[in-house]
């Protein structure tokens, strides 16, 4: 037993930390090679969905197309795909290539405050005392990460801040509205329909055939990690987490993202990160901390 939650422990902060790293290798494409984001997004979702998809057949798992038998399952499907599984990636890349991998992934993880305030209006409650120690450190951390401290003052550009913001929504809303279906179909098959559908219907925007940028060797070697050590195998490490250690720890190691993806702007891409980034990047970790010591887990 204790080698099983060793190993879920070891799943969830790698998989967490590809995460972060993939999110660098992506400002390395948009920055130095001209990668287009919303091209990237939608290569690695048709990508990763129909490997996923393909994983679910080879297993002869006859539930792969029952979902598309319950009208209201499909819409629900067709929506998570769109508004959850599409957004929170594309508004992810848009960040970075507004801003930083550090700066985007930082604002992505005020997704779980949304998440708390989202659960305590629909069950007419004021927030617990816990809960408001995490709206009000997430605050701060904002604060501090685009002003430094400063009202007067915005560091980031507002298209940077607009995408991170609108990928904090994106991940609240990609958190919540699946958990209805995830009871009924394996999240194997979500996911891998979700990013299927939503790789299919940004081709419709950014053609996958529609290959631009800078080709070299460091060019095709950072999209392949993006693409399967940035999607696929984080994603089945972190799934294998949750079975072996639960949801509430794997969602707490999950803050090695924003720190990987800081610590590897700041080494690798140079990037600026100075006192007060440090301290809202802090606030903003201490929350999801906070929040996963909740009796009713608020990150699905």
């Amino acid at each position: 037993m204790k080698n099983e939650s060793i190993k879920g422990y070891l799943l969830a902060f790698t998989a967490a930390t590809l995460w972060g790293v993939s999110g660098t290798f992506g400002q390395f494409l948009f920055e130095f090679r001209d990668i287009n984001p919303g091209w990237l997004v939608t290569l690695r979702l048709l990508f990763s969905g129909i490997i996923l998809l393909s994983v679910s057949i080879s297993k002869a798992d006859n539930q792969l197309f029952k979902i598309w038998k319950n009208r209201n399952d499909a819409i629900q499907l067709v929506l998570f795909s769109i508004l959850g599984m599409l957004a929170v990636q594309y508004t992810y890349f848009e960040a970075i290539n507004q801003s930083n991998a550090a700066t985007a992934t930082v604002l992505q993880y005020l997704g779980p405050v949304m998440i708390a305030c989202f659960y305590a209006l629909k069950e007419r409650r004021v927030p617990s005392g816990l809960e408001l120690a995490a709206i009000a450190l997430a605050l701060c951390g904002t604060f501090l990460l685009v002003t430094h401290g400063s009202i007067h003052t915005l560091t980031i550009t507002r298209p940077a801040l607009f995408w991170g913001l609108l990928s904090a929504v994106a991940l609240a809303y990609y958190s919540i509205q699946p958990v209805q279906l995830l009871k009924k179909y394996s999240s194997l098959n979500i996911i891998g329909w979700a990013m299927f559908i939503g790789g299919l219907a940004f081709t419709f925007v950014y053609p996958v055939w529609e290959v631009k940028g800078t080709w070299d060797t460091r060019t095709y070697a950072y999209t392949a990690f993006v693409l399967v050590l940035g999607s696929l195998v984080p994603f089945y490490m972190y799934l294998s987490s949750i079975q072996l250690i639960g949801a509430k720890k794997s969602s707490l190691l999950a803050c090695a993202e924003p720190l990987s993806a800081t610590f590897m702007a700041v080494i690798w891409l140079d990037v600026p990160f100075g006192q007060m980034e440090i301290w809202g990047t802090i606030c903003i970790i201490t929350t999801i901390m906070i929040l996963t010591q909740i009796k009713k887990p608020l990150i699905h």
